[in-house]
């Protein structure tokens, strides 16, 4: 099936996607202290149901969300809902669009960060919300006892409170948000499948505009900007900085809990495994340490040429659904020229993927 760039493929695939990896959960799960396995156990067993039902939702169909009437085309219709530390979606509704912010710090984020990541496509990618077509951009909060994730389910997003030994609120980087919405992003056109090369591309797409989205709100160029993904969100005893780096990939953290991130940075040390569906948390690193080396060579503001290459890719209607890291960046060259010639952003582009040892040509 090819993508479609303007709308809805036929079907989607059964994507669940969240921001911590599994094998992190999984480390957690076997520690001997019940304080940080507990809240590990029972976050892996919500997301396993979670993805369950997503599946399930893409066999019988999801219900179809419009934009309400009267909606003006460029403004996001967000609604932000609590469940309380329970498990139902989407739970009570606390503040819908034009409301003023209430006493809950987390539903402000949110709803913060579902504008920030609707602008941000709007105003530099001409994309009107995450299908093209105003879709609502709904929101849960406090989802879970210290559920320590945070996931797009193909139809909203969920955020968990952490169990504030390893992880805090999820609402705090949003480039938590940025990512997870950019996840419906890809949904609606390349719609990658979630394993392997391709997943792993997946996964750096909703990376990158997530990263976009945290220089847009902070107002950085590339070269201020910190590129780590979810700084904020480890806890004090935590060993680390981040969930990943793009700058760095396989330093974000080294804990003698979590372990080390596991991340490459070239295909040198590209990671084959079966678990996190074949490594999609992992060898993401290498196309996002592309993507950092490219801003910095443009320099000024990631989304300015830079991310018009990678949208212009992930949007054009070719990027296959099974694509590798290879068939992106040939793409990612022909985009290159396609709309700036034979000037600096094409040798940027080509100098990226050789330092990542990913061939473009």
């Amino acid at each position: 099936m090819t993508a479609n760039p303007t709308g809805n493929p036929e079907r989607f695939e059964p994507v669940f996607c969240t921001i911590v990896p599994p094998f992190v959960l999984d480390t957690l799960a076997q520690n001997q202290d019940p304080a940080l396995a507990e809240p590990a156990r029972r976050t892996l067993q919500r997301d396993a149901f979670e993805r369950t039902q997503r599946r399930l939702t893409t066999v019988i169909g999801a219900p179809s969300v419009a934009a309400p009437k009267g909606a003006a085309e460029g403004k996001p219709h967000r609604t932000v809902h609590d469940a309380k530390h329970r498990t139902e979606l989407p739970g009570r509704k606390v503040r819908g669009e034009g409301d003023k912010p209430g006493k809950d710090a987390t539903v402000n984020r949110a709803y913060d960060g579902l504008g920030a990541t609707f602008e941000v496509f709007f105003k530099h990618f001409e994309r009107d919300s995450i299908d093209g077509g105003g879709l609502p951009l709904n929101a849960t909060v406090h989802y879970g006892e210290d559920y320590g994730n945070a996931f797009w389910n193909g139809e909203q997003m969920v955020f968990g409170d952490g169990d504030r030994e390893i992880f805090l609120d999820f609402t705090i980087p949003v480039d938590v948000i940025g990512h997870e919405l950019t996840h419906g992003v890809v949904q609606y056109t390349a719609n990658l499948t979630y394993f392997g090369q391709p997943g792993a591309l997946n996964e750096s797409m909703a990376d990158v505009f997530g990263s976009l989205i945290k220089q847009y709100t902070l107002g950085q160029t590339a070269t201020e900007a910190d590129w780590l993904i979810g700084a904020g969100l480890l806890a004090e005893r935590v060993t680390g900085t981040a969930l990943r780096s793009m700058k760095a990939p396989g330093t974000a953290y080294d804990d003698d809990v979590l372990g080390k991130d596991p991340q490459p940075a070239t295909m040198d040390d590209f990671v084959r495994t079966g678990r996190d569906n074949g490594g999609v948390h992992i060898n993401s690193g290498i196309p996002n340490h592309a993507f950092y080396l490219l801003a910095q060579a443009l320099g000024g503001h990631s989304w300015e040429r830079a991310g018009q290459i990678w949208y212009a890719v992930l949007t054009g209607g070719e990027l296959a659904q099974d694509a590798s890291f290879a068939d992106f960046a040939k793409l990612t060259v022909a985009a290159a020229r396609a709309k700036y010639g034979d000037g600096e952003e094409l040798k940027a582009v080509l100098d990226a993927w050789a330092q990542v040892k990913v061939p473009a040509t």
